[in-house]
């Protein structure tokens, strides 16, 4: 009897122990991250407010892109494309990385109330911010000015999952954000 009451006990234990291996764990998104990478867009109304700066960030979860609007920014579209194109001209910008992030700000980097006076201008168009050993950012690249609007190319390790926000600063501004996770 109380080998059969050890034998059942044993059985029952395998049971459990076979059964608690079969669970099923399902993944949580990276960081909390839900985001996709499907185009984004907005417009809101004519864009007068000029670009001052652009630049970047590395965070936990996401590498950040920034441009700073004097002004209300009126819009933006951002998108992975097989190129992206310099305003005007619509030469290639070359991209190092997997995939290329095209950003638009229906923001000016010169002042149309000003005489059209530059508010924005890198040393370099093609290293427009410096994103040596950022995790998910291989190049950003200013693309132009050309009636109103303004683009960026950035250069990503592969199409991975991108958010875009605006956000009230700095002083009475505005700023176009676009964050890419760092993977999935």
């Amino acid at each position: 009897m109380k080998r059969s009451v050890a034998l059942m006990i044993s059985a029952l234990m395998g049971v459990v122990f076979l059964s608690a291996g079969s669970v099923t764990a399902t993944a949580a998104p990276y960081c909390g991250i839900t985001w996709g990478s499907l185009p984004d867009s907005q417009s809101l109304s004519a864009p007068d407010a000029p670009i001052t700066n652009a630049r970047s960030g590395e965070h936990p979860c996401f590498d950040r892109f920034v441009l700073d609007v004097r002004g209300d920014i009126h819009g933006f579209d951002v998108r992975y494309v097989p190129e992206v194109l310099s305003d005007g001209s619509g030469t290639p910008v070359p991209l190092r990385g997997g995939a290329d992030l095209r950003v638009i700000a229906l923001a000016p980097a010169y002042d149309i109330n000003n005489n059209n006076a530059v508010t924005y201008d890198p040393a370099v168009d093609s290293e427009a911010l410096n994103v040596e050993g950022y995790e998910t950012f291989r190049q950003v690249a200013f693309a132009g000015s050309f009636e109103a609007q303004t683009t960026f190319g950035i250069g990503v390790r592969a199409r991975l999952p991108f958010r875009t926000l605006i956000l009230d600063g700095p002083g009475d501004g505005s700023r176009l954000v676009v964050d890419v996770a760092h993977r999935w």
